[in-house]
């Protein structure tokens, strides 16, 4: 398995690979969209995202969206997204993509990684457990728009 920062070249299949994720929550397909939005988040560098692959395979993918914490006046990162084919989970994939979003975030000098996840998801709550991660202490809120 490689894991690798994604680049412009691999919009296609990150997109399809995207839409797959989004249609997962519910989302109905619509890949013109994804790929847009992936394509400025890339252009603007305003995510970093890393695949997995296999064999050439993109089989998994996370984006994460950096932040800051004021208290620690260090940069911090949100873990938005993470998704693996449904052919390829149970093989490591989102284990191995978590621990290099660890590596990368220790490399930029980052206090934290931070993420959120559905009460009733518990494979993705158990390797989070297993990777270490605690639950913290804040209440979450928040306000939708749209």
């Amino acid at each position: 398995m490689e894991i690798r920062q994604a680049t412009m070249h691999e919009l296609e299949d990150l997109s399809k690979l995207f839409d797959e994720y989004r249609q997962f929550y519910g989302i109905e397909p619509d890949i013109s969209s994804a790929k847009a939005f992936l394509q400025l988040r890339l252009a603007l560098k305003e995510s970093v995202i890393f695949v997995a692959l296999v064999d050439g395979k993109m089989i998994g993918f996370t984006q994460l969206y950096p932040t800051f914490s004021s208290i620690a006046l260090q940069c911090a990162y949100i873990l938005n997204d993470i998704y693996v084919t449904e052919d390829a989970r149970g093989l490591g994939v989102g284990k191995t993509l978590m621990e290099k979003v660890f590596r990368y975030c220790e490399q930029q000098g980052a206090r934290y990684v931070t993420l959120q996840t559905a009460a009733e998801n518990v494979n993705a709550r158990k390797l989070y457990e297993k990777l270490h991660m605690k639950q913290d202490e804040y209440c979450n809120y928040v306000k939708y728009f749209m």
